[in-house]
């Protein structure tokens, strides 16, 4: 349904009193719908112990390992993107690479359950920031040689 405001208010785009509205048109028209709690499935349960897992790994990491992370950040936002974007900080990149390492032997990277020993255990390309730029876990940036440091 079209929904008017009061008080010089043009557009709203959220949720407020169990109503979803929608900004449309270049902030002219407004719609709006009953809200619906959308249903929980195996997959946001799979996806969710994905989450809690990755965090404890990142946890885990040794501080050099997230510090090399937060300088790879920097350097990544002051080259990939433009200004008035905002810059992907570590965390996200962090999840980014562990999907892409993941991607590559589904059958036996599991996610859910992957620790820092596993990564150790298995050589794998995500030790270090450099490995994973190298790999093509990481976008490509000018000065990322000298991020080295292992994760464990």
């Amino acid at each position: 349904m079209k929904v008017r405001f009061k008080f010089g208010i043009k557009t709203f785009s959220g949720t407020a009193d169990e109503m979803t509205y929608g900004s449309y048109a270049k902030n002219t028209l407004c719609l709006g719908r009953q809200y619906v709690t959308p249903d929980y499935t195996a997959n946001n349960q799979h996806v969710g112990a994905i989450g809690k897992n990755l965090a404890s790994v990142f946890k885990a990491a040794a501080a050099e390992y997230v510090a090399d992370l937060k300088t790879y950040a920097t350097r990544n936002g002051k080259e990939n993107f433009h200004y008035g974007e905002l810059a992907v900080t570590a965390y996200p990149l962090f999840v980014k690479m562990m999907f892409a390492w993941a991607k590559t032997d589904p059958t036996h990277i599991d996610l859910t359950a992957i620790t820092v020993a596993d990564i150790v255990t298995r050589d794998a390309d995500v030790r270090t920031v450099k490995r994973a730029v190298d790999a093509g876990y990481l976008p490509h940036i000018s000065d990322y040689a000298d991020l080295t440091s292992d994760i464990q």
